[in-house]
């Protein structure tokens, strides 16, 4: 297992600015294969999917593909593939066409942990039909959410239970196979945010049990648009809202409009930029997947704890990433600081460590921080010990002001 860290950053042309960025978890920066696929795409002919002209077959080859880079990374099956906008669009459509079958009496399981973006959208559904919302709480100390946690809030009633596989704004990875269960045995669905995940852990969509994923390739190296995997045989159960004309198969009955061809090539080359992490490893691109993972994390493993060593040295720093299991980033606020006041004195020394609630709002206040939250440090895979030094050294040099 390799990671060769200095030939990776050497792939990112927007780290040749000098800036040093720890915003992953807000979106990462964009390796060179992955802007050369999109400006790719968009210089062959193209043209809306078809099988005649070239333009047409570019755009279908564009499609497919792009579904089965998406379905290696998330152990999914191509057919269950679903593009769109965002992550929030794909889970508004969804909780939609959900609350369709919902009725007063219903409840729906949320969580303090997730992003709005896995809150609001069944909130707002369940209102609008009168079903019951259910909060499941973590524990602020700790930062966990544990099973018990949602099976507090489970009954006979209850249809969904959406929950995170990873706090963007604390790390903590709640133990999202077990969660999955527990809904199911209530006969409830279960929706996963994994947009913070899919960036730091080699997703097996069977092993965890979701019924919906969704992630956002901005998040792993690729453009912005989300995606939404699920089994086909459950999304040819549902009807959504949709054009007369437009195909109603499976994914597509689901994407509404004309699909972002460039940006799906582009995704389709960061999932294979990411298989290529690990430049030793063989086999199938699933297969090389894992290994890059594999590597990816113990790089930032070693990052976090080097990151972390160094925090605990300087004086009135609290540390509100606390759970076991968690990916590589960090929620810090001041003794005698405001957050917002660091970020600015870390972004004129061209350092990207933004503060906020970063629309985990709920989570940002059951911690209590009210929206002010704090300051984020993410870690994508090309921070390297040079970047956790010159954060650390500039953190120092703020607090002595």
């Amino acid at each position: 297992m390799t990671y060769d860290i200095a030939a990776l950053r050497s792939l990112f042309p927007a780290l040749a600015a000098g800036t040093v960025h720890f915003d992953g978890p807000g979106g990462t920066q964009t390796p060179q294969p992955v802007i050369d696929a999109i400006a790719d795409a968009l210089a062959r002919p193209l043209s809306n999917r078809g099988q005649y002209s070239l333009g047409e077959r570019n755009a279908e080859a564009v499609v497919i593909e792009a579904r089965q880079a998406v379905a290696d990374l998330l152990g999914a099956d191509p057919a269950g593939i679903v593009f769109g906008r965002s992550a929030t669009q794909l889970t508004y459509d969804l909780a939609r066409t959900l609350a369709a079958s919902w009725a007063p009496g219903d409840e729906i399981v949320v969580t303090r942990l997730d992003h709005d973006a896995n809150i609001r959208p069944w909130v707002q559904a369940a209102d609008r039909v009168g079903a019951a919302v259910r909060w499941a709480e973590f524990d602020p100390a700790t930062g966990e959410l544990t099973a018990d946690d949602i099976r507090a809030v489970l009954s006979g009633r209850t249809r969904l239970v959406a929950v995170t596989a990873a706090s963007n704004l604390i790390g903590t990875r709640p133990p999202v196979a077990e969660i999955c269960r527990l809904a199911h045995e209530a006969g409830a669905l279960a929706h996963v945010d994994g947009v913070h995940y899919t960036a730091h852990t080699l997703v097996d969509l069977p092993a965890l049990g979701a019924d919906f994923f969704v992630c956002s390739p901005y998040k792993f190296l690729g453009p912005h648009h989300g995606v939404l995997a699920a089994r086909p045989a459950l999304l040819d159960t549902l009807r959504p809202d949709k054009l007369l004309p437009s195909s109603d198969a499976v994914p597509e009955r689901f994407e509404l409009g004309t699909l972002p061809y460039e940006l799906l090539a582009g995704t389709r080359a960061a999932v294979d930029f990411l298989a290529g992490l690990d430049p030793e490893a063989t086999g199938t691109r699933r297969e090389r997947l894992a290994a890059s993972f594999a590597a990816l994390e113990a790089h930032e493993v070693a990052l976090r704890g080097r990151l972390d060593k160094h925090l605990a040295s300087l004086p009135g720093v609290t540390l509100h990433s606390r759970a076991a299991d968690r990916t590589p980033t960090l929620l810090l606020t001041f003794e005698r600081h405001d957050a917002r006041d660091a970020y600015r004195f870390l972004a004129a020394r061209d350092i990207h460590a933004p503060a906020g609630h970063f629309y985990a709002v709920e989570a940002s206040r059951h911690l209590g921080l009210g929206d002010s939250g704090g300051l984020r440090i993410g870690l994508a895979p090309y921070n390297d010990s040079g970047d956790v030094d010159r954060l650390v050294t500039a953190l120092a040099a703020f607090l002595d002001t």
